[in-house]
């Protein structure tokens, strides 16, 4: 029997693969002759009228089934696995990485390098292009695999390669030719390093790269995190507020040129530069569509627009005297003020904002989404007030819903002894201030 192919773990009732027999336990190993490598194939084969499905039942017993179904019908499968195993590893020893300062001991997950395209595609991932062979990036374009989402940092094709302490990774702009003349579109970003990928560098970057748009779609510019774990790593200085402003501006005039030319605005600097210059964030016209979110660019503008519907349904008072703790990182402050000033106005309702201090990576990191149970635990000893703790969802990771350090929020709630909610944005959070069971009279 094939061991080859996709293992159906779901068939979804009345589907085109149910009224033909397909049964959970049975294994696609082709579809139109050719086999099936992973999920991928899987999804451009199947998207279309007439296709040959070969199937090998759970008995061993070969199908071969001849479909005919409308373009966009799907055949109401899961899979076990993705086929995506094992996973392309990381073959760069980038000066800035991350996980090179991730602390010991904690999930064996977040210490994986991955650099899969396949991730890329599926996940959202960032991807550095070094692994790709030049099959790789035919399979990309043939299997239409778009977006992407690449790291590039510098189109320098020497100062990349000393960044990325890879020797393959001066090809960037070769690669990035390939796929734009092969119709995939690009999501980039740059980590900025000060002294190293920043000022002319940065400049030449965005020129290079905004050379290929649409195909590059997006560039977001983030700024280097360092932890407190960076020992015997190469020497990098966090950005301070004088050249966060200067990225903003250089930003910000390359996306003037970019609106006059394109008609959208390519490059972005994230949210945390405006925090570190002290400035505030753009409004809504600067983020277009919003490509970056998941890079923290626009996040505080979509989260300001959304402040500014609910606050128009605050209640004037409450029935009962009610006193809550709102969580954030120090980034986060400057932000949620002004609402928690608002809540505050409403009688019977004392919001107390807690700015949690990252005892566990390092105090230079002050974003929100970094944050430990352990530090909330840390900074709240003593010093708590209320009846409930409200935790940002930013703060979990969403697929296991636990904090970094593995405390789960049930875990925080025993620590503390109190109830802890977590509010996904700033209706959520009105919401649970207010003790509203809906959202309903937020929409009215």
């Amino acid at each position: 029997m094939s061991r080859h192919g996709l293992l159906i773990k779901e068939v979804a009732e009345g589907s085109v693969a149910g009224q033909l027999g397909v049964r959970p336990g049975d294994r696609i190993v082709k579809i139109n002759g050719c086999p099936l490598k992973d999920i991928l194939d899987y999804w451009f084969l199947e998207a279309n009228e007439e296709i040959k499905v070969r199937l090998v039942k759970a008995d061993g017993e070969e199908w071969l089934l001849d479909i005919e179904k409308d373009l966009t019908q799907d055949l109401g499968l899961s899979f076990a696995v993705t086929g995506f195993d094992p996973i392309f590893s990381c073959q760069n020893k980038c000066i800035f990485c991350f996980i090179d300062q991730l602390p010991p001991n904690m999930r064996k997950s977040l210490y994986v390098k991955d650099d899969d395209y396949r991730l890329s595609f599926v996940q959202g991932n960032f991807i550095t292009l070094t692994n790709l062979s030049s099959a790789a990036i035919k399979r990309i374009v043939q299997r239409r695999l778009s977006p992407l989402y690449v790291s590039i940092h510098t189109t320098n094709p020497v100062l990349r390669k000393k960044m990325f302490n890879h020797p393959r990774a001066g090809n960037i702009m070769e690669q990035l030719a390939v796929l734009a003349k092969g119709n995939i579109t690009l999501h980039t970003q740059v980590v900025l390093c000060p002294g190293i990928n920043d000022k002319e560098e940065l400049k030449r970057t965005i020129q290079d790269l905004g050379r290929l748009w649409p195909a590059v779609y997006s560039l977001a510019v983030v700024p280097v995190g360092l932890t407190r774990y960076r020992q015997c790593l190469y020497p990098l200085q966090v950005i301070n507020s004088k050249e966060a402003e200067e990225v903003i501006r250089e930003v910000e005039k390359q996306q003037a040129y970019y609106l006059k030319c394109y008609g959208y605005p390519f490059v972005y600097a994230s949210d945390e530069f405006y925090f570190l210059a002290g400035l505030p964030v753009p409004p809504e016209k600067y983020y277009a569509d919003y490509p970056q979110t998941e890079n923290g660019v626009g996040l505080t503008r979509l989260f300001l627009n959304e402040t500014a519907k609910a606050v128009r349904k605050i209640p004037e008072k409450l029935n009962s005297p009610r006193q809550v703790t709102l969580v954030t990182g120090v980034s986060g402050k400057r932000v949620l003020t002004p609402l928690v000033n608002r809540l505050n106005q409403v009688e019977n309702l004392k919001v107390n904002l807690a700015v949690i201090p990252n005892y566990f990576f390092g105090e230079q990191i002050s974003v929100v989404g970094l944050l430990t149970a352990d530090d909330i635990c840390r900074s709240l000893a003593g010093k708590l007030k209320g009846e409930l703790i409200i935790i940002p969802a930013a703060a979990l990771l969403e697929k296991f819903n636990v904090f970094l350090d593995e405390v789960t929020v049930t875990g925080l709630e025993e620590r503390l002894g109190v109830p802890v909610k977590v509010a996904k944005g700033a209706r959520e959070l009105v919401k649970i201030c207010c003790q509203k069971d809906d959202f309903k009279w937020l929409n009215r």
